[in-house]
C-alpha cells in the first residue's frame, strides 16, 4: 500500500473528526490512479486480498451502472469473503446478482408501490406527531433514542406487522448488526461477525413465526403482501423473506435515523442554514432533506467485485479485484459539489448518491426515507424550531455506517 495519511482499513481512521475525514478522502480523491488498502484481519476467515477505494464521483457512478462486471455475489456491504450462504443470509439482494437479484427485488417491489407507500403518509405523520408530544414537555432528551430512532422503527413494524413486544428486540438487534465494528455493542472483534450473525438469526426467527402466523390468519400488512406476492409465478421462499426482513429493518431502520439525527447536528452547527430554512418550511424543506443525505451519506460504502479485468481511471484491476465505493467521499467530490464540505439547503443541483448510485441495487426503499425525514423535520420545526444539540454527538466507531449513537439537545415549546 502506499503512503497516505488515510488508513481505510484502520477503524481508528473512521472515529476521527470528520473534519480530518474530509481531508483523508480530498487527498485520496486527488492521487492517480487508484488507492489500495490491505485488509484487517478478521477472525474466523483467512485474511483477503486488499482492496481499491473509489474516492471519485466519475469512478462510483462507473462502477455501479455496469453491475455485470463490478459484482455484488461476492459481498456488498462487508469487505471479508464469507460463505454464499452466509451473505444472502444476512444482506438478502443486497449481496445478489441478476437474474436472482433481480427476482428477488420485482417479488419485494410490490410492497413498495407508490399505492402502497402514499398509503403509508397518514401513519408517518401521525408517529412523527406522536414523537414529538412525548417530549415537548420535557425540554431535552436524546435526540437519537427519543426522536430519530423512533420514526422509521416504528414505521417499519408498523408495515410489516410486528407487535409492540418485540419492537425492543428489533432495535436491539439492528443496532448490534450495523454497528458490531463499535466496541459498545461488540466488546471483543473477535467475535464481530458471530455476534453479527446470532443478532440477524433473532431477526429471522421473529420473521419466520410471524409469516407462519400470517400464512395462517393474512392481514393487509406488508408480511401478507409478501407472502402472497407473485412475479412469473414464483414467491419468496420462508428464507427468502426472513433475510429481506433483516435488510428492511436494518437499512430502512438505521440509515434513516442517522440522517435525522445527523440534520439535527447540522441545524445546529449552522444556524444561518435553520434560520433560512424556518423562513420558509414549504420552500426549502425538499432541499434541505437532499442536503442533509448528501452531507450525511449515512452508507458510507458498498463492495463490488471485478467479474474480469478492467481499467478504471487508469487502474489496471484483474478479476477478482475489490473495489469500495465510498458514497460518503463521492458525496463530497469537488467536480459535482461546489464547497462540498459545506451544509447548505439551497444547493441545486445536488446529484448525490446518498441513495446508492445508479442501477440495479438503488434503495428500494429510498422513497420511503425521504419522506420520513419530511414529516419528521416539518414536524420539529414547526413545534420546537430551537431545538439544538448541547454537546458534540456520539458517533458509532464503524467504517460502514456514518452513524450518531446519542445526541442530547434541548428546547423550549
Amino acid at each position: 500500500m502506499t503512503t497516505m495519511s488515510a488508513d481505510l482499513s484502520d477503524i481508528s481512521f473512521w472515529a476521527e473528526p470528520i473534519e480530518r475525514r474530509h481531508a483523508g478522502f480530498a487527498e485520496l480523491r486527488d492521487r492517480p490512479g487508484l488507492p489500495f488498502f490491505t485488509e484487517p484481519k478478521v477472525a474466523m476467515f483467512p485474511p483477503g486480498r486488499g482492496f481499491y477505494a473509489l474516492t471519485r464521483m466519475d469512478d462510483v457512478l462507473t462502477a455501479s451502472r455496469t453491475p455485470a462486471l463490478y459484482t455484488s455475489g461476492q459481498g456488498g456491504t462487508v469487505v471479508t469473503d464469507m460463505p454464499p450462504e452466509l451473505l444472502e443470509f444476512t444482506g438478502s439482494m443486497i449481496n445478489m446478482d441478476d437474474p436472482r437479484h433481480g427476482r428477488l427485488r420485482r417479488i419485494v417491489s410490490r410492497g413498495f408501490t407508490p399505492k402502497m407507500l402514499d398509503a403509508l403518509t397518514e401513519n408517518v405523520s401521525r408517529v412523527a406527531t406522536e414523537i414529538v408530544d412525548e417530549v415537548i414537555e420535557r425540554g431535552e432528551c436524546d435526540a437519537v433514542a427519543d426522536i430519530a430512532a423512533k420514526l422509521p422503527l416504528t414505521i417499519i413494524c408498523d408495515m410489516m406487522g410486528i407487535p409492540d413486544s418485540q419492537r425492543r428486540l428489533v432495535f436491539d438487534r439492528t443496532n448490534l448488526l450495523l454497528g458490531a465494528q463499535d466496541p459498545e455493542y461488540v466488546p471483543n472483534l473477535d467475535g464481530l461477525y458471530l455476534a453479527a450473525f446470532n443478532a440477524a438469526n433473532d431477526l429471522a426467527n421473529l420473521m419466520r413465526e410471524l409469516a407462519a402466523e400470517r400464512a395462517e390468519h393474512p392481514t393487509d400488512d406488508l408480511t401478507s403482501v409478501l407472502l402472497n406476492a407473485r412475479v412469473d409465478g414464483e414467491a419468496l421462499t420462508p428464507d427468502e423473506l426472513a433475510s429481506f426482513f433483516i435488510l428492511l429493518v436494518a437499512a430502512g431502520n438505521e440509515t434513516t435515523r442517522n440522517a435525522i439525527s445527523w440534520g439535527i447536528q447540522l441545524i445546529t452547527e449552522h444556524p444561518d442554514q435553520r434560520a433560512l430554512w424556518l423562513a420558509d418550511l414549504d420552500r426549502h424543506t425538499p432541499g434541505a432533506v437532499e442536503e442533509i443525505v448528501r452531507w450525511a451519506s449515512p452508507v458510507i460504502y458498498m463492495r463490488r467485485t471485478l467479474a474480469e479485468p478492467a481499467d478504471l481511471s487508469g487502474q489496471r484491476l484483474e478479476a477478482g479485484d475489490k473495489v469500495l465505493m465510498f458514497y460518503w467521499a463521492a458525496n463530497r467530490d469537488p467536480k459535482y459539489f461546489e464547497a462540498p464540505e459545506k451544509f447548505d439547503i439551497r444547493r441545486s443541483p445536488n446529484r448525490h448518491i446518498g441513495f446508492g448510485g445508479p442501477g440495479p441495487h438503488f434503495c428500494l426503499g429510498a422513497h420511503l426515507a425521504r419522506r420520513e425525514i419530511t414529516v419528521m423535520f416539518r414536524e420539529l420545526l414547526t413545534r420546537i424550531p430551537d431545538i439544538h444539540a448541547t454537546a458534540e454527538p456520539d458517533r458509532l466507531k464503524s467504517a460502514f455506517i456514518n452513524g450518531i449513537k446519542r445526541l442530547p439537545v434541548t428546547f423550549s415549546h
